[in-house]
């Protein structure tokens, strides 16, 4: 830009231009101009400075973003792994995982809060929803998957039934319809617990059998819980359990019933005090009656014994064998005797292995020792045979482990 040239012949005061004649001249500088050209280094790192805090502002405003495996939409899920929530850019406030079938998975944060994790697996054959939320987001994130069935699965058959009142003899029986390898972690799944509380341990008698008793006799009045937790518990390679139950039942009076078959009495008490006496006949000498501690396991107004089902061929065949009460898997019933003189109860053994009362045909009688030991009888009383010339009968055969010392008992446990 150029400055006129002004002659000393203006009139005006000859020699140095003012400052304020020099800027009047140049015209006011354009303040843009200013700032860029004449920046000083202070203003130069408040600009950096603005550049800095607008990279932070983002970095903080980063959306949070919720992982969920299994990953949303799966449709056949694992089950043999617990459930993740993770979050990268934020911590978690709050995870639910809730399932179809109305149970619902707990779980815990990490310390930073950037991973939950289910305490529990999820259920086989189950749907289920996720709802995860992060610290400033404004929206929940849902998820849902379904996890696949099982290949293979087993079941426990238990006795006794649920909501029945038994004989203090009845020990709680599980019979699996698989066979379990794991016996630790097939254990591990049901508790049963007593009212009032005693000390219960559970017994395998094979890989199929599980039993569960006290030390002693259970005391008349306990009300004892099975609870199953079998669902989703690897029993053996890749077969699964599938119950999740509690049960109930109850012990009523206790009635022991010890048969001496040397003198062939049977003397029924009845919460310690003698309730009965009966005149018995046990097993002969080529057919001798179990001893020890047997316990009542099934009981029929009348049923059906057949000689080649307990492999003595065709010694016998009776079909309306009167209040007939089981004691072992085997064979042997304590049960009413109609075919056999009234002068063999109490004198004589002559049976092939049972214990025999005098009583009628057609099992409607009574006024005779069958009927009436059989009405006086429920499922898990005690009979205790002793002096029959027999070994003690094996545990295992019918529900029989009492006569198992309380070590030997807990020898079987698996955990």
């Amino acid at each position: 830009m150029g400055v006129q040239h002004i002659s000393n012949e203006s009139g005006r005061q000859s020699g140095r231009w003012s400052r304020r004649g020099i800027l009047a001249a140049l015209g006011a500088v354009p303040a843009g101009a200013a700032l860029a050209g004449c920046g000083s280094s202070a203003d130069a790192s408040a600009g950096s400075a603005g550049k800095g805090a607008t990279a932070s502002a983002k970095s903080a405003t980063k959306k949070a973003t919720i992982t969920v495996t299994p990953v949303s939409g799966t449709k056949k899920a694992d089950f043999t792994t617990p459930v993740e929530v993770t979050v990268t850019d934020g911590t978690l406030v709050s995870v639910t995982v809730a399932g179809n079938d109305g149970s619902t998975l707990s779980g815990t944060f990490n310390d930073a809060r950037t991973k939950w994790t289910s305490a529990k697996n999820p259920y086989s054959g189950t749907k289920y929803t996720v709802t995860a939320k992060a610290q400033g987001a404004t929206d929940e994130t849902v998820a849902t998957f379904t996890t696949k069935a099982p290949g293979e699965t087993f079941v426990g058959y238990f006795t006794p039934e649920a909501d029945s009142t038994s004989g203090v003899g009845m020990p709680v029986s599980i019979n699996f319809t698989h066979a379990v390898a794991d016996r630790a972690a097939v254990q591990r799944a049901i508790t049963v617990t007593a009212e009032p509380e005693v000390e219960i341990v559970g017994h395998w008698f094979s890989d199929t059998r599980l039993d569960f008793r006290p030390e002693t006799y259970w005391a008349s009045g306990t009300k004892i819980t099975l609870s199953l937790r079998l669902k989703d518990v690897e029993g053996s390679d890749g077969v699964y359990g599938v119950q999740s139950k509690d049960v109930t039942f109850h012990i009523g009076r206790e009635q022991i019933s010890t048969v001496d078959l040397s003198t062939k009495q049977m003397v029924v008490k009845r919460d310690g005090a003698t309730y009965a006496t009966y005149p018995v006949s046990g097993g002969n000498a080529q057919h001798t009656t179990w001893s020890g501690i047997m316990v009542i396991s099934e009981r029929f107004k009348q049923t059906r014994m057949e000689s080649s089902t307990v492999g003595l061929g065709d010694e016998y065949d009776i079909s309306d064998v009167p209040h007939a009460q089981r004691l072992t898997t085997s064979g042997t019933f304590v049960h009413g005797n109609y075919w056999a003189s009234t002068s063999v109860f109490g004198h004589e053994n002559t049976s092939h292995g049972c214990v025999g009362l005098h009583d009628a045909k057609g099992a409607s009688d009574s006024s005779v020792d069958g009927y009436k030991f059989y009405e006086s009888s429920i499922l898990g009383d005690v009979v205790i045979v002793k002096n029959s010339g027999e070994k003690t009968v094996e545990a295992s055969n019918g529900l029989n482990g009492w006569n198992l010392s309380w070590a030997d008992w807990k020898a079987g446990s698996a955990v």
